[in-house]
């Protein structure tokens, strides 16, 4: 059974139009929302991004409505989407990443929260690290995570 961790590159594929965005669509088809995760910061750096593109005028007023009402009824706190906190530990726990794979703050926490969840993957489950940022994926793999590029 595969469970999805999609970070924010890949998630704002399924609220704005733009390559990949087929790909992470038949992803959410093909992945229960009950065996996704979400690290909570990406799901507010995707609003964050949908509002930019609003700005910049890349994105139609009435599109914009409808994919930031989208955005928490399909990965929101009261969606079967598990949300990951970045607590204390898990931000001490990421720090190491920073400069092993040279990698942001977020996506840092991003891979250590992934790798703590792979513990699934005993059970015949794998997790399956999605994202657009070549960095983390490269450090994913790295760290023997399952990856996907959905604009690739």
């Amino acid at each position: 059974m595969i469970f999805a961790y999609p970070d924010a590159s890949a998630l704002v594929k399924r609220y704005y139009a733009e390559v990949g965005s087929p790909a992470v669509d038949h992803l959410f088809l093909r992945v229960p929302l009950d065996r996704m995760f979400v690290l909570s910061v990406g799901y507010t750096e995707v609003a964050s991004v949908l509002t930019r593109k609003r700005n910049a005028g890349r994105l139609p007023p009435p599109v914009y409505q409808l994919a930031v009402r989208r955005l928490p009824a399909e990965i929101g706190p009261a969606s079967p989407v598990t949300l990951v906190v970045v607590d204390g530990v898990l931000a001490d726990a990421a720090i190491r990443h920073v400069d092993t794979h040279s990698v942001n703050s977020t996506d840092a926490a991003l891979l250590q929260s992934a790798l703590d969840i792979a513990a699934l993957r005993t059970a015949g489950n794998d997790i399956l690290m999605v994202a657009s940022d070549l960095r983390l994926l490269r450090a994913a793999q790295a760290e023997g995570l399952a990856t996907y590029d959905p604009e690739t």
